[in-house]
């Protein structure tokens, strides 16, 4: 096994994740139709919960940068960044990618997103954050422990 420290040991690239579903679920509705009827206040709610994602995402990513490390899920982190999204949530990017999963689900009007949410969850949660938080673990020591007593994994 890889050491930790070196880089996280990520085993899905995780925009892929979430791509996968979406298509899937996509691909579900036209053989076994599962029909949200929510009308325009979905789409309006959908394309809110799309834009509050992408603000988030575009927040984390300007906190990444100011700190000058990677966003990267498979290369090491230099400095652990604790601002910013980083002071509410330990995974602010996949925070902000649920907001836009169902956003999309609302557009799709489909609730073959929600059927499969339970499987992106646990893809997530154990192919790529449970990587990045040994890598942070052993590359940070005590102060990645003292920052997950403090800030909660998701929000």
């Amino acid at each position: 096994m890889k050491n930790p420290a070196h880089r996280p040991a990520t085993i899905l690239p995780p925009p892929l994740v979430y791509f996968a579903a979406l298509a899937g679920a996509w691909g579900l509705n036209r053989v076994v139709l599962i029909q949200m009827a929510l009308g325009q206040i979905g789409v309006m709610l959908g394309w809110g919960l799309i834009a509050l994602g992408f603000t988030g995402f575009a927040w984390a990513l300007w906190a990444i940068g100011s700190h000058r490390t990677t966003v990267n899920p498979y290369k090491a982190a230099t400095t652990l960044v604790t601002t910013g999204p980083f002071h509410f949530s330990r995974n602010p990017i996949y925070v902000s990618d649920w907001l836009v999963y169902a956003g999309i689900t609302l557009l799709l009007q489909s609730g073959w997103p929600i059927v499969i949410a339970p499987l992106v969850w646990f893809l997530m949660r154990y192919a790529v954050i449970r990587h990045e938080e040994a890598h942070l673990q052993a590359k940070f020591g005590a102060a990645y422990t003292d920052y997950c007593k403090s800030t909660r994994r998701w929000l």
